[in-house]
């Protein structure tokens, strides 16, 4: 029975120490090197599970940290109108965005928009961020603004919170806030292909200024380019061996597509750039010819600005622009093929073949005819 209690008063001493090591190893600052470390001889004290319990919660102090060495967040990144703005590709849309976002924030601050204040926006209540908009939206209309203008607003600042959501700077949505409802391709009508060709009669082909005007015309109409897609071409989008055009369709990205040029398009391009002079393959197509901005890419405002005067001088009533020429165009060839709006889309590009239906619909004015129909039953 002695030796039974002596060993068992080993066992438990045994334990002790044991206990008592394994504590030391674990919080030792070398416990897990290669290093050959032997840890200083420690007399038990009655504060020892203490020191263990804290050196237990500095541990998981160090383990809850953030580890922020590579992708720390930067001060840039509170700019959050700036930041989603450059992940718009389109530099026609960013402009549009900014402007749009600049807007609201001045109506409803009386300033300029800065971080703090985007900031204070996108961490409102869901409620009151819903009600400062529709605030805003009632500004909007009572002013007078159409509706798709008032449309767009809202958009941009609905684009803005679903962008902060992605960031996790923002936690509510702007679901409540509806938009006004807008007819699309109220009118696409535009005007007929003899108004066209009587505006290309007045181009002075001999002039500089006339043998790029007649190049950019001929395009619009014949492959109804938008403006933008006229503004981004470059000498080395223009390909006259092959008769074709590469261009950067809407909402296409950086994916390009191949256009068929005619003969006539191909000739007048040749001739605008042989009078132009002084090109390089990465050169904008088009250029402005007027003292300000000579040299420089035409934008698209300046590309609406020549079609506007064009057609002014030819005496044509209804106000013209760029995609009025496209709508005249596409009304065109609904009427020369009676309505094939397949055949159509391969010149439009259109993605949804509703579209260029509504087109067709628009042409054969079909109220108009059914009214009439009504009217020769009575008296």
């Amino acid at each position: 029975m002695e030796d039974l209690s002596r060993q068992s008063e080993c066992g438990w001493a045994n334990r002790e120490r044991i206990g008592l090591i394994s504590k030391i190893t674990l919080f030792a600052p070398n416990a897990m090197s290669d290093t050959p470390y032997s840890p200083r001889r420690a007399s038990p004290k009655a504060n020892d599970d203490t020191g263990f319990d804290s050196a237990v919660e500095s541990l998981k102090k160090s383990l809850l940290a953030p580890i922020e060495r590579y992708f720390a967040a930067t001060e840039d990144e509170q700019d959050v109108i700036a930041l989603m703005l450059a992940n718009i590709r389109a530099p026609s849309t960013r402009r549009e965005y900014q402007k749009d976002l600049r807007k609201f924030f001045v109506a409803m601050t009386g300033i300029e928009p800065n971080v703090d204040s985007v900031l204070e926006f996108l961490h409102l209540t869901e409620k009151r961020a819903v009600a400062v908009v529709l605030k805003y939206k009632a500004k909007l209309l009572a002013i007078g603004l159409k509706e798709a203008t008032v449309n767009r607003r809202l958009s941009s600042i609905k684009s803005l919170v679903k962008f902060a959501r992605k960031l996790g700077v923002c936690s509510y949505t702007l679901e409540d806030v509806e938009l006004e409802k807008v007819k699309a391709y109220r009118d696409t009508t535009g005007v007929d292909a003899q108004s066209i060709n009587s505006v290309i009669q007045l181009i002075e082909r001999s002039t500089v200024h006339g043998q790029r005007d007649y190049a950019l015309l001929r395009l619009l109409w014949e492959n109804l380019l938008r403006r933008n897609e006229v503004s981004q071409l470059n000498i080395k989008d223009f390909d006259p061996h092959e008769s074709r055009l590469r261009i950067l369709g809407k909402g296409q990205g950086t994916n390009d597509e191949w256009v068929k040029l005619s003969v006539a398009t191909v000739n007048a391009i040749c001739d605008w750039l042989q009078v132009r002079g002084n090109i390089t393959a990465s050169s904008p197509l088009f250029i402005a010819l007027d003292n300000r901005s000579k040299g420089h890419r035409l934008t698209g405002d300046g590309i609406r600005k020549i079609v506007v005067n064009y057609f002014d001088a030819a005496g044509v009533k209804k106000l013209m622009s760029p995609h009025r020429i496209r709508h005249s165009g596409i009304t065109t060839l609904l009427e020369a093929t009676e309505g094939d709006v397949r055949k159509t889309q391969k010149v439009s590009r259109h993605v949804k073949l509703d579209v260029l239906i509504q087109y067709d619909d628009n042409r054969k004015k079909g109220q108009s005819e059914m009214t009439n129909l009504l009217a020769d039953m009575i008296d």
